[in-house]
């Protein structure tokens, strides 16, 4: 049993004892039972009364609820639907009582959302028109009455961070271009003359609007102060270039340029003024040494002639350099072409710097060429040959490559200008091609010269006979000494005397082939060095001459004659012929060195 149910059942328990000990009072006193019947009516009535009254009142409440629980179900509609929510589900088991709390929860809940929504949409929409108007955009169009939803708050959140970033972005670059711009300002002294120029640089930052036109005006000025800037930069480089130039020619000394050095740097007006200044006062200068000014141009001249590779005959169509009548126009025509020299070495450097590496390559094997046909060069000392040969093979791969490149850059230049790329007065590779033509014609001319020197001594050797070697010293090089004896396997080879013989083990005397031993390259002839001993070449040249001439009063091979060159080559050929002609006349003088000692030795005794 419930708990109330105990309660009312007291109740009616207590209501009867009170009901009983009332009458147990009337009885005592004597009231009578009409009264007592009165009395009970009023006691029934008070009581019921009180009861209906209580009935009233709880039936007003459950009125109450129902009608609170209406309202919510309401309302409770009205903000799901706003909220774009799910309907709140209800709990068919609890009572009216619960169920009016419950359904009162739920809406209070939903209202402080729906107010929260609100309020988040109306603080946005005043970031929003902040931005906007900063950045001078068009309003947004929000309707504010309307509950939004969280994909419209979220959608509304990324529209405002947005514009924030779009400010902060603009804001940056608007702080920059100011910077850039009162700098320029400053460099140039230069007051700001309009409104729009005061309000970037004497207003304050957070009131400037961050338009895209605003923007755009922004950088169109600083572009405008860039140029004037850059043009008077220009104006004071081209005033300083000028300034050295005729300090250059004039040959100012270096203590009367330092005054001027605080104005050569900077490009504000008052500098500019002062360049102006010791231009004139230069230019003034150079009219009172215009000789001096001319002659100094015309080294100039003569230097961009050299690196433009010019022809005489293009160097000869310039007729004022020849001229000696100066004058100002003389001078001007002059700095003409100094200027356009310049501005043509300019534009064509990259190509005029390679056919200048072509040239010094060109030199350096050239160079090579000449030491290869050097015999000295096989010294070898300190490893040159071979650091020589290296270079010189690298010469030989990087030259024609270079030629290639060259060939491709010009042509490419020439159908750009739609004209020829001329070096020394002709095409470029016309003219590497005659110095190739220039190179094998040489080599060809010294070959022949070579060929033609070999046949005068092979017809010499033939007519006079081989030359002795003359022995040459070297510094620091000790001769060899006399005697001394090699052997070559049963052979002895003697070096006492220019015009020793070979002596074989089955004696006999066998004189000197004239046959020197070839030299290591076969075009190239090397020098053999004879040990003279004690005697001077002189006295064994004499010494041989004699011997020679004792036979038959005839110079033999291997003799040497006073008036015949030294010969230091001979051909196969040349040596076996006379080496034939010298056995006859090795048999004939022997026969005759026998007979003179008989007829010697005959006297002796007698």
């Amino acid at each position: 049993m419930r708990r109330s149910e105990v309660l009312a059942d007291e109740s009616i328990v207590c209501l009867q004892k009170a009901l009983t000990h009332l009458r147990e009072i009337w009885g005592l006193i004597g009231i009578p039972e009409e009264q007592r019947l009165q009395r009970t009516e009023v006691v029934k009535k008070h009581i019921k009364d009180l009861l209906d009254k209580m009935i009233a009142e709880e039936e007003n409440l459950r009125e109450r609820l129902l009608k609170s629980i209406s309202i919510c179900r309401k309302e409770l509609s009205t903000l799901c639907s706003e909220l774009q929510v799910k309907p709140f589900e209800e709990d068919k088991e609890i009572t009216v009582l619960q169920l009016e709390k419950d359904l009162r929860t739920q809406v209070e809940l939903m209202r402080k959302q729906k107010k929260e929504r609100k309020q988040e949409l109306k603080l946005l929409q005043e970031q929003d028109q902040e931005l906007r108007e900063i950045l001078c955009m068009p309003p947004c169009d929000v309707d504010s009455t309307s509950v939004p939803t969280l994909e419209e708050l979220n959608l509304f959140r990324q529209r405002v961070a947005t514009l924030r970033e779009t400010k902060e972005s603009r804001h940056e670059q608007f702080v920059n271009i100011k910077r850039q711009i009162i700098l320029c300002m400053e460099e140039l002294e230069h007051t700001p003359d309009t409104s729009f120029e005061r309000d970037v640089v004497c207003e304050d930052e957070s009131a400037f609007c961050l338009s895209l036109e605003n923007i755009a005006t922004l950088q169109k000025l600083l572009k405008q102060l860039e140029v004037k800037k850059s043009q008077n930069e220009a104006e004071c480089e081209g005033l300083r270039a000028q300034i050295r130039e005729l300090w250059d020619r004039l040959q100012i000394p270096e203590e009367e340029r330092e005054p001027v050095a605080a104005i050569m740097t900077g490009s504000k007006t008052k500098i500019r003024n002062a360049l102006k200044l010791e231009v004139d006062r230069l230019e003034e200068l150079k009219m009172q040494n215009i000789k001096q000014v001319i002659e100094t141009i015309r080294v100039e001249l003569a230097q961009f002639w050299d690196q433009c590779f010019y022809s005489q005959e293009q160097r000869q169509a310039f007729a004022p350099y020849y001229s000696e009548d100066y004058t100002e126009n003389l001078l001007h025509l002059h700095d003409v072409e100094v200027i356009r020299l310049r501005n043509y070495y300019e534009a064509h450097k990259e190509l005029f710097e390679g056919v200048q590496k072509w040239e010094e390559s060109w030199k350096l094997f050239l160079e090579f060429e000449r030491k290869a046909s050097d015999p000295s060069r096989f010294t070898n000392r300190g490893g040159n040959l071979l650091k020589e040969e290296k270079e010189r093979a690298k010469l030989q791969k990087t030259l024609p490559k270079l030629e290639e490149e060259l060939k491709a850059r010009i042509e490419h230049w020439e159908q750009e200008n739609s004209t020829a790329f001329v070096v020394n007065g002709q095409k470029f590779m016309e003219y590497v091609t005659e110095q190739w033509e220039l190179h094998r014609l040489e080599k060809e001319r010294a070959k022949q010269e070579r060929q033609l020197k070999n046949k005068r001594q092979t017809e010499t050797e033939m007519l006079y006979g081989s030359a002795p070697r003359t022995p040459s010293k070297r510094p620091g090089q000790t001769p060899n000494k006399c005697g001394k004896v090699r052997k070559m396997n049963t052979t002895t080879m003697s070096t006492a005397t220019p015009n020793s013989s070979i002596r074989p083990v089955f004696g006999g005397s066998v004189y000197r082939s004239p046959m020197s031993r070839l030299p290591p390259s076969g075009s190239k002839s090397v020098v053999t060095s004879l040990c003279s001993g004690k005697k001077t070449p002189r006295a064994a040249r004499l010494r041989a001459n004699k011997e020679n001439l004792d036979l038959n009063g005839s110079i033999l091979s291997g003799g040497y004659s006073g008036s015949t060159p030294l010969q230091r080559n001979c051909s196969i050929k040349s040596v076996a012929s006379t080496y034939s002609e010298f056995s006859r006349e090795l048999s004939k003088a022997s026969r005759s060195d026998a007979t003179s000692r008989i007829l010697n030795s005959t006297n002796i005794q007698s």
